[in-house]
């Protein structure tokens, strides 16, 4: 009982202690992560810093989600004031870098009708996925046939990459969603 008492203590004592600022910050942009956007430049995660940032993980030969992703976002950004519409940066990193090389996300990019000046479709290296996927609470799995199975969540990210909000909501507006990026 005794140890269980000075385990207890020593937890206690380390969740209360003071931590340097790099440790507590919660800003996804402490991950190193090389993105390649659909033009084939490299950037790191922040390369949207100062803005504010909804970004989701998808791949682009997905039939049904990521399509429904693609119009959610843009939803949102219509329902978003002007001024916060013009902070505002979408980010879609690839969760197939195999398939989704920067012509492939050029293709998607112009068959959708995306915004370059404002958004990225991106890819990374299999591990950065996983820790990106990890950090935004969205899971994911290759199917034999190639497919995946992922869930759908979009994260508004503050102009210092903390997670100020999030949504599983797909096909409408989020009105949380909204409410946390005017917030912002």
């Amino acid at each position: 009982m005794r140890t269980l008492s000075c385990v207890c203590a020593l937890l206690f004592c380390f969740a209360t202690s003071p931590a340097s600022a790099h440790e507590t910050s919660a800003s996804l942009y402490n991950l190193n992560a090389d993105l390649t956007d659909q033009a084939g430049a490299s950037h790191g995660l922040d390369m949207y810093r100062g803005h504010l940032v909804l970004v989701t993980l998808f791949y682009g030969r997905c039939p049904a989600a990521c399509p429904l992703l693609i119009d959610t976002l843009r939803s949102i950004e219509r329902t978003t004031s002007v001024e916060q519409r013009h902070r505002l940066r979408v980010l879609l990193i690839s969760i197939d870098p195999q398939r989704d090389t920067p012509a492939a996300l050029a293709e998607l990019a112009r068959s959708r009708h995306i915004d370059n000046t404002r958004w990225t479709l991106a890819r990374t290296n299999e591990k950065s996925v996983r820790k990106i996927a990890a950090l935004l609470n969205v899971q994911y799995r290759k199917l034999p046939n190639g497919e995946y199975n992922h869930s759908s969540v979009i994260t508004l990210l503050t102009p210092t990459g903390e997670i100020a909000g999030q949504s599983t909501t797909l096909g409408k507006v989020d009105e949380a969603l909204i409410t946390a990026i005017e917030a912002q």
